[in-house]
C-alpha cells in the first residue's frame, strides 16, 4: 500500500492569467473546485503545468490562501514548491503545512548543475529542520529534463530511510520507465506517482500510487476511471483511450495546449494566456487539437468521458 496520503489523479492546476498577466485567482479557485468535481482526487497547484517558475513566490503563497479560504480542502492539495534557494524553499513550505497541506512536491533546486547527492542530501535535511513541523509530507518531483539534475536511487533510498515519516513519495517526469519500476520494486512503502499516464496501468500494477499529469487539466474523468477500472473488464479500452488522448495533446506545447482546451470549453479566451517566455497556441494549431481531442470522443465514449462542456 502507499505511505503517502494522496493517491489516485493529481492536476497540476492551469494558471489562469488577466489581460495584464496578473493571476486570476477567482478563475484559478473556480476551475480548481471544477477538476475536484471531475475526477481529480486531489490537486498540485505551482506544478510545471501551473507555469509555477513564472510566478513570484508572493503570488503562490496568496494562491494557496485564496484556495483555503474558499473551502478547498487542505488534505487534497499538494502545492509545488520548486525554488532554487532554500530560504524561499522554507517559506512556501511552512505555509503550506500551516494551510493543513497534505504534503508538498519538491523539485531539486534547479540552476546549479551537477550537484552532488550530498549537496540535494543537505537541502532537504535543512528543509525539513527549518520547517520543524511533524505534520510535513515531502514528494520528491523528479524532472531532471527541466531541473537539469534529479533525484538518484541512491539518494531516494538514504532520503526515505532516514526520514521515513517525512519523505513519503516521489513523481516521476524522467521518461524512463526503469527508474519508476525499480523504485517500485524496491521500496513498495513509497508512493510512486508517474508524470505520464502512457506508463499508468503499468504503475498500477505494481503498486503505483496514480499519477500527477497535465492532461488531468482536460480528462480527468477518463484518468480516474483507468485508475479505478484498470484491473477490470475493459481496462484494456481505457488504457488505449487515455493514451491516445495524450498523444493528441503532447503533440502540442502541453501548456499552451492544455489552455487552449479549456478556453474552448470554458468559453473564456483568456484562459489562453501564458507568461513570457511561454507563448500562446497559435489559432490555427489550436483548432488542430481540438480537431483531434473530438475524434477521439467515439473512441472514448465507451469507456468514460472526458470533461467538457466547462
Amino acid at each position: 500500500m502507499a505511505r503517502g496520503p494522496f493517491a489516485g489523479v493529481l492536476a497540476p492546476v492551469l494558471t489562469p492569467f488577466n489581460a495584464d498577466l496578473s493571476v486570476d485567482s477567482a478563475r484559478f479557485v473556480g476551475f480548481a473546485k471544477d477538476l475536484l468535481g471531475h475526477g481529480c482526487s486531489a490537486l498540485v497547484p505551482f506544478g510545471t503545468t501551473s507555469e509555477a517558475t513564472s510566478l513570484s513566490l508572493d503570488e503562490r503563497l496568496e494562491l494557496l490562501t485564496a484556495l483555503r479560504e474558499a473551502e478547498v480542502p487542505g488534505h487534497k492539495l499538494l502545492p509545488g514548491v520548486g525554488l532554487p534557494n532554500l530560504p524561499e524553499t522554507v517559506r512556501l513550505t511552512r505555509a503550506a503545512v500551516n494551510h493543513g497541506c497534505g504534503g508538498v512536491l519538491l523539485p531539486p533546486p534547479f540552476f546549479y548543475k551537477n550537484v552532488s547527492d550530498a549537496g540535494l542530501y543537505d537541502f532537504v535535511r535543512e528543509l525539513i529542520q527549518r520547517v520543524g513541523d511533524d505534520r510535513l509530507r515531502l514528494y520528491l518531483y523528479h524532472i531532471p529534463g527541466q531541473a537539469g539534475i534529479g533525484w538518484s536511487p541512491a539518494l531516494v533510498e538514504r532520503l526515505f530511510t532516514d526520514f521515513p515519516e517525512t519523505v513519503v513519495g516521489l513523481k516521476d517526469s524522467g521518461g524512463d520507465w526503469s527508474y519508476t519500476r525499480d523504485l517500485l520494486h524496491k521500496h513498495p512503502g513509497f508512493s510512486v506517482f508517474v508524470g505520464n499516464e502512457h506508463y499508468l496501468r503499468d504503475a498500477l500494477e505494481l503498486r503505483g500510487a496514480g499519477t500527477i499529469t497535465a492532461s488531468a487539466n482536460v480528462n480527468p474523468h477518463l484518468l480516474n476511471r483507468l485508475y479505478e477500472c484498470w484491473g477490470r473488464s475493459g481496462g484494456d479500452e481505457l488504457n488505449e483511450a487515455v493514451i491516445a488522448y495524450r498523444k493528441a495533446l503532447e503533440a502540442f506545447p502541453t501548456i499552451a495546449g492544455a489552455k487552449a482546451v479549456v478556453a474552448r470549453r470554458t468559453g473564456h479566451p483568456g484562459w489562453t494566456r501564458v507568461r513570457p517566455p511561454l507563448t500562446s497556441l497559435p489559432a490555427e494549431q489550436a483548432n488542430a487539437l481540438l480537431q483531434k481531442l473530438n475524434a477521439l470522443e467515439a473512441f472514448t465514449a465507451g469507456a468514460g468521458r472526458a470533461l467538457g462542456g466547462r
